[in-house]
């Protein structure tokens, strides 16, 4: 059976929110404060927030800063997987990669198609481990945010999740998840 264990203990993650725009400020970033939300509603800590633009090196400066933080466990990016020029956040991520999650990815555009339609394939959502921490790129929209987190991340980052759940893979955490 797949679902929330309520017969066992939460165990809260420490999740940074990197909104990757060369518009949105802190009062106008409303898919990472959505991010933010959900994530400390569910129990989860915020770890970090940041706003960087969209350039490859100003996003990697950011994400390998978190990495490098035993504080941090997750990191959600939100914008840049798009198609205009200056979407660039796969290609800032990719190389850092050890290794891909690929069904994030399916599971998003399954997810997102239920409500954008066929419109779902304008984005390169994106997940993978840099060195132990995960790291979930999602579009920039606050609805693919919504998307990514109530119909994925607020299950997979729970470690009430059967048959399993990416907590059990935090290195602080390896051992205490079912």
């Amino acid at each position: 059976m797949t679902g929330i264990d309520e017969s066992l203990r939460f165990l809260p993650l420490r999740i940074a929110v990197l909104t990757v725009s060369d518009t949105r400020d802190a009062a106008t970033d409303s898919s990472g404060a959505l991010l933010i939300e959900r994530l400390t509603a569910a129990g989860h800590d915020l770890a970090g927030r940041a706003i960087v633009r969209d350039e490859v090196e100003a996003i990697r400066d950011r994400v390998l800063a978190w990495v490098a933080d035993p504080g941090v466990d997750i990191i959600l990016t939100t914008g840049g997987t798009g198609f205009t020029r200056r979407d660039v956040t796969p290609e800032a991520v990719r190389p850092l990669l050890r290794r891909e999650m690929d069904g994030f990815s399916v599971v998003f555009h399954g997810v997102s198609q239920a409500n954008v339609g066929v419109s779902t394939l304008q984005s390169r959502a994106l997940a993978g481990q840099i060195d132990e921490t995960f790291i979930f790129c999602i579009p920039g929209s606050t609805g693919a945010c919504r998307d990514a987190w109530d119909g994925i991340l607020s299950l997979e980052l729970d470690s009430r999740y059967k048959p399993c759940s990416l907590a059990g893979q935090v290195p602080r955490l390896a051992g205490l998840c079912a």
